[in-house]
């Protein structure tokens, strides 16, 4: 594994509970139905996580958007769950912002399609290239 990946353990497992999932359950179920079994592989192997977690977008102070995010595991990743056979944009997007809004660095998105699980790892750019410009100021001042 790279050293510079995030929450690398912690990833891994969680990918490994969406696969388990799947074996068991196997494809063509409903979204909701791979959401409750996902809490329970979660569960089962004693990671923490709140489900359904609740963010505000706002707009000059005043909530504009009630969001909902699937999972945020450990406190430190978004989890969000689909049941097709293929990413689309607009889930990247809605990750994304789900990224921004809660300022976390990490989510996986996972796709439980017909006849396999995909997962796609999806980082805050915007927060991670604030800490890199952070940490090289940083530098420079005490150079």
């Amino acid at each position: 594994m790279k050293e510079d990946l995030l929450f690398p353990e912690l990833s891994y497992k969680i990918v490994g509970c969406s696969f388990e999932v799947f074996n068991e359950i196997g494809g063509g179920h409903k979204e909701i139905t791979y959401h409750k079994a996902f809490g329970i592989a979660l569960s089962k192997i004693q990671i923490p996580y709140k489900e359904n977690l609740y963010y505000p977008v706002k707009f000059n102070d005043t909530t504009v958007e009630k969001g909902y995010f699937d999972y945020l595991v450990d406190e430190k990743i978004v989890v969000e769950l689909k049941s097709r056979d293929v990413f689309l944009k607009k889930d990247f997007e809605q990750l994304t912002n789900y990224l921004i809004n809660s300022k976390l660095k990490l989510g996986i998105l996972i796709a439980f399609g017909s006849t396999q699980v995909k997962y796609k790892r999806v980082l805050n750019t915007i927060l991670l290239n604030k800490e890199k410009e952070l940490l090289s100021d940083s530098d420079s001042l005490n150079s």
